[in-house]
């Protein structure tokens, strides 16, 4: 992939999103950056704009160092909060005060991150925290707390997250 389609890979996703366009675009080069010390020490003053605007202007903490692929659908984005260590597949949306991390253990340790497939649906005010893996086509419910795994195909919602519904093949949007 060049770098022209590597920085504008989320950009059909974001289709008549303007922000989601423009945090995407910035997010892409700040991770092409980061690639090599040489361009991180060039581009120190755009690595801390990236930061300082995105972060703490915007409220969307997209850590640099992200795992993510691409068709990635911002709405909104306030409040978005994802930890680095997290892996999302490709074609995931991602809604306003979405929390996804570790979580501390008894023993004052950091649990890994969550690994979220591809075409995830997240809703408003999600949180999903813990060691845990969320499966291809899942569609989480606005509010839901995600604390355990949840297999694909699956729609959940509450607080802790069920599964309300399991798709098949045939129903699947």
């Amino acid at each position: 992939m060049n770098l022209f389609s590597y920085l504008f890979q989320d950009w059909a996703a974001n289709a008549g999103n303007i922000k989601g366009r423009f945090v995407l675009f910035l997010f892409r080069l700040a991770q092409v950056i980061s690639r090599h010390i040489l361009l991180k020490i060039i581009f120190i003053l755009y690595l801390a704009f990236y930061h300082y605007y995105v972060e703490w202007v915007l409220g969307i903490e997209l850590p640099r160092k992200l795992r993510v692929g691409k068709g990635l659908m911002l709405y909104h984005g306030q409040a978005l909060v994802v930890n680095q260590g997290v892996v999302i597949g490709e074609g995931c949306t991602l809604r306003n005060s979405v929390t996804i991390g570790h979580k501390k253990l008894a023993d004052g340790r950091f649990s890994k991150c969550p690994r979220i497939g591809n075409h995830v649906d997240i809703g408003a005010n999600v949180c999903i925290i813990g060691d845990l893996d969320i499966g291809d086509h899942v569609i989480i419910g606005a509010g839901a707390v995600v604390v355990k795994s949840i297999p694909a195909n699956s729609i959940v919602v509450g607080n802790p997250a069920r599964i309300l519904e399991k798709k098949n093949e045939a129903t699947r949007i």
